[in-house]
């Protein structure tokens, strides 16, 4: 194994191999290019936003339309949907039209995945 250092003094991922070396390979930002990274940090700045969060939390047991999430949330209709708006552009949420009522839902289990990750992350520190 080479021993050198990358910019900042940081070090590299050891060479891995067996059922290992795919998770460190991914796990290297050195090794990502730079459209990945802005990508990754696009997708964590959608989620720092509270009211992102909170109708991500109403999403997470079943689809809902608009004014369903509005009125969980105590907010407006046009406020719904704007932020909706811009999950489904970040590729988070999905909808579903049924005549003139919209539906949303998780677009997929990552979404859970990720949130979940970060409550446990904020919560060990209690």
């Amino acid at each position: 194994m080479k021993k050198t250092s990358l910019p900042g003094g940081r070090k590299p991922f050891p060479e891995t191999k067996g059922k290992h070396a795919k998770r460190h390979t991914l796990l290297s930002p050195v090794q990502m290019e730079d459209e990945t990274l802005y990508d990754l940090a696009d997708l964590f700045k959608v989620f720092g936003d509270s009211t992102r969060l909170r109708i991500l939390c109403a999403l997470f047991g079943c689809e809902r339309c608009v004014q369903h999430i509005a009125e969980e949330l105590g907010m407006t209709h046009s406020a719904i949907s704007h932020q909706l708006r811009f999950l489904k552009q970040n590729k988070l949420v999905k909808n579903r039209r049924e005549g003139k009522t919209v539906f949303y839902s998780l677009a997929d289990e990552h979404v859970k995945t990720i949130f979940n990750q970060g409550l446990e992350h904020v919560r060990e520190g209690l």
